[in-house]
């Protein structure tokens, strides 16, 4: 019992903390206070459900408890009585059903924007907005971010201290400032879905609401900007990715590479829509990072099978992206295809520049690439080493499992003697 609602209490969490700090956030003006509000109610659920059971719509009982919550603090704090009559008539009582925004009134994307303001660095808008409106844990922004802990706990104290200096409220913007606030808030969702497509630790290698939520938000911001190439092309890329996301485990739920993945487990229809958004803002002549990516993907996505991919024109695709983004990780993906287009050596030798930087130092991915390049130019011993490197710093446990599999298959070896 205590592991059900454990779980449904964290499920609940991922999907309603951000909905529910945006909705006290917008009748209160306070973002602390609708944070203290809110996790106080999911305190509450983890005391209360384990006695009564789950509710039937945990998101209606955590929105009466944090909303009765903040009423109290606010009649506690002697604030105004007008306020005190507005917060309580305007939120939705437990039996109510919350219905769905439209675009421009979505808590969490106006949470979002907010979050996303001028007055913060870009690094602390998207730090702080991970954090605070989406729910995600130090380690698992640090992880997306490329940034030590401590790094990110300044970051997010800083940006929490301009947040109120600012004075900021939960407001939409104007719209005339929609398209500045854009760029942060479509990294937001991609660092979103890539945390939801594989999972910095756990024992899935995917969490399907988190890419749901990052597609869902896409779509709004897609809307919202319609002419915007760039979150066209974000949206194309998440679509074309999870588009794969069924074939990317097996039925015990272990990782399956992509070229040994069942393409008819494809979501054809995602590809199609992915495709015809990326058409349409290629079309604008605009090119920037989200649509490369993009492309890629569609690469991908497109091939009628692994040997059919076209590797030189992903390659070619990730050298200019490391011209309009020139990241440790578009460095590393790019040795990844130009190994597969040109061959294992060339990869090595793109890859030993990574390595030298020491930008990703720590990350499992580094000794995994180098790993394949190695097994791939025939030299075992020296794969082996570095799978198991790769394994002793992955943190999830089916990518653990996935390179204590290849480890076996460079040594010879069962896979339970990795240990």
């Amino acid at each position: 019992m205590t592991f059900a609602v454990d779980a449904a209490v964290a499920g609940a969490f991922r999907r309603e903390y951000g909905q529910l700090v945006g909705g006290l956030v917008g009748l209160t003006g306070d973002r602390g206070l609708a944070e203290d509000c809110v996790q106080d109610a999911f305190a509450a659920a983890l005391r209360r459900w384990r006695e009564e059971g789950v509710p039937r719509r945990p998101g209606a009982w955590l929105t009466t408890v944090a909303r009765n919550r903040a009423v109290d603090r606010l009649r506690h704090e002697s604030m105004a009585a007008a306020r005190l009559r507005e917060a309580a008539a305007t939120l939705p009582a437990y039996d109510e059903a919350p219905p769905v925004p439209p675009v421009i009134r979505d808590a969490q994307l106006r949470l979002i924007f907010t979050c996303c303001h001028p007055t913060l660095s870009l690094p602390s808008q998207v730090a702080l907005t991970l954090r605070t409106v989406l729910g995600l844990g130090p380690a698992e922004i640090a992880r997306v971010l490329l940034v030590a802990p401590g790094t990110l706990a300044q970051r997010l104290v800083r940006a929490r201290r301009g947040v109120r200096d600012a004075g900021l409220c939960g407001e939409l913007p104007p719209v005339g400032e929609l398209p500045g606030r854009a760029t942060a808030v479509r990294a937001v969702l991609y660092l979103l879905f890539t945390e939801g497509y594989a999972a910095t630790a756990g024992v899935d290698l995917l969490r399907r609401g988190l890419c749901a939520e990052a597609v869902r938000l896409g779509r709004l911001l897609a809307r919202l900007l319609p002419d915007d190439p760039e979150t066209l092309g974000l949206l194309a890329l998440m679509l074309l990715h999870d588009a794969r996301r069924d074939a990317r485990t097996d039925a015990h739920g272990d990782l399956v590479p992509l070229e040994r993945q069942d393409r008819r487990r494809w979501d054809r229809g995602r590809i199609a829509e992915g495709v015809g958004l990326l058409d349409r803002a290629l079309r604008q002549g605009r090119p920037g990072p989200y649509q490369v990516q993009a492309a890629i993907a569609a690469c991908h996505a497109t091939a009628p099978d692994a040997a059919r991919t076209d590797w030189p024109q992903i390659a070619g695709l990730y050298a200019e992206l490391a011209q309009l983004t020139p990241s440790p990780v578009v460095r590393l993906n790019r040795a990844v295809a130009v190994g597969m287009a040109h061959g294992p050596q060339q990869g090595l030798a793109l890859l030993e520049q990574v390595e030298r930087s020491g930008e990703l130092a720590g990350h499992h991915l580094v000794p995994a690439v180098r790993a394949d390049l190695l097994r791939r130019l025939d030299r075992p011993a020296d794969a082996a080493g570095a799978y198991r490197r790769a394994w002793e710093l992955a943190g999830n446990d089916v990518e653990r499992r996935y390179l204590r599999g290849r480890w076996a298959e460079v040594t010879g070896s069962l896979p339970d003697q990795a240990e």
